[in-house]
């Protein structure tokens, strides 16, 4: 273990997700992660960069508690980070997280929202009360038996509204997902559901064709206040087809996203900021023949939060940053304006003329969310 960190990884979980957090950590600290597991399964079990470690009953809250306490014992000097690479493993961190030590950092939300979050059926009426698109979808109940219809013809997608209810039966040949091609499969794979003793809802949708490359993921990472910290979308080339890891993302490649710089270039270039002969801000900058000058600048995202020294961690690299301010100035070229700039990451003397001030921040995080109401 390295000594000279303040801090230590816990993961809770197996399977792939846990050995690419821990690979994650080791590439950027160099760090040794600790690991709790249910099986001795490969990727992580013998791993080199992993302390992986065998409980059969980890998904119990009261030895959940128990491996977590004896991990802070180890390492009183220094935080644990502990993170569950699963969803039975957030929900018992988040409703365990007031039950730790005082070195162990749970990084997670209230254990009751989490558990709205996790659960499909309220996740999509969530979705629905913020007006964001999903397919089309079906709550189905045990009661209705075979005696029910729905909106949208096969083939359907039938999956559980709780995973960890479902996975908690302890019957393996269930699958994570069901893609049925007949109204005839579909009733055959509630029938095999509800017989495993599985006690909750399943969630029926309308299925989109595609294969695994249509598909695009975005993980951001919260601060305790709610706001967005860091933010990637992925672009999936791969998942896996197993029927117990249907679904999870077997290969991810980051790219710029085109259809930011449109929005943003859209948006920036056509505002109506520019007074009228009424003295109203009422003028694009077409309207009066203004010009561009594009200064990328990533001291906007300076983290002051902490000390007198800012932190600029929030920053794009430069590897997805570059192509997004090469492409916003083709788009500023694209809508007839040549834009003036500089060279990116240089340190430049700026010259400007101000005539206001006026200061308006577009966001894409925010640009791109649906309006409510």
């Amino acid at each position: 273990m390295d000594q000279s960190l303040s801090f230590q990884p816990l993961l809770f979980g197996g399977d792939i997700n846990v050995y690419s957090v821990a690979r994650a950590f080791h590439e950027a600290y160099g760090v040794r992660s600790i690991a709790f597991g249910k099986y001795p399964s490969f990727p992580c079990h013998g791993s080199a960069i992993l302390d992986y470690r065998v409980c059969p009953d980890n998904e119990s809250a009261d030895a959940f508690r128990r491996n977590v306490r004896a991990v802070a014992q180890e390492f009183p000097d220094k935080t644990v980070l502990l993170l569950g690479c699963g969803d039975s493993y957030v929900q018992l961190a988040a409703h365990c997280k007031d039950q730790l030590p005082d070195n162990v950092a749970a990084p997670y939300i209230d254990g009751a929202l989490l558990d709205t979050l996790i659960n499909k059926e309220k996740f999509y009426q969530l979705c629905d009360r913020y007006g964001i698109d999903h397919p089309a979808t079906f709550i189905y109940d045990k009661s209705m038996g075979h005696d029910f219809t729905l909106p949208f013809g096969p083939p359907y997608i039938a999956k559980p509204a709780d995973s960890v209810a479902y996975w908690a039966t302890g019957v393996h040949a269930l699958a994570k997902v069901y893609v049925c091609q007949s109204w005839e499969e579909l009733l055959a794979a509630l029938d095999e559901v509800y017989a495993a003793g599985y006690p909750d809802h399943m969630v029926l949708q309308e299925f989109i064709p595609g294969d695994d490359s249509f598909m695009r993921v975005v993980t951001n990472y919260s601060g305790a206040d709610g706001k967005v910290r860091l933010m990637c979308v992925g672009h999936v080339l791969l998942e896996e087809h197993t029927g117990h890891a249907i679904g999870n993302h077997a290969v991810i490649i980051t790219e710029p996203e085109p259809e930011l710089c449109e929005k943003l270039a859209d948006k920036a270039l056509g505002l109506r900021i520019f007074c009228d002969e009424a003295g109203k801000m009422n003028r694009s900058l077409a309207d009066i023949g203004g010009q561009v000058l594009v200064v990328s600048q990533f001291t906007l995202y300076a983290d002051c939060r902490k000390g007198k020294r800012p932190s600029f961690t929030g920053a794009a690299l430069p590897e997805l940053a570059v192509p997004l301010y090469e492409q916003f100035l083709q788009e500023c070229r694209s809508r007839g304006f040549e834009p003036q700039h500089g060279r990116f990451g240089a340190d430049m003397l700026v010259a400007s003329e101000n005539d206001g001030p006026v200061t308006i921040l577009l966001d894409t995080d925010e640009l791109l969310q649906p309006r409510r109401g």
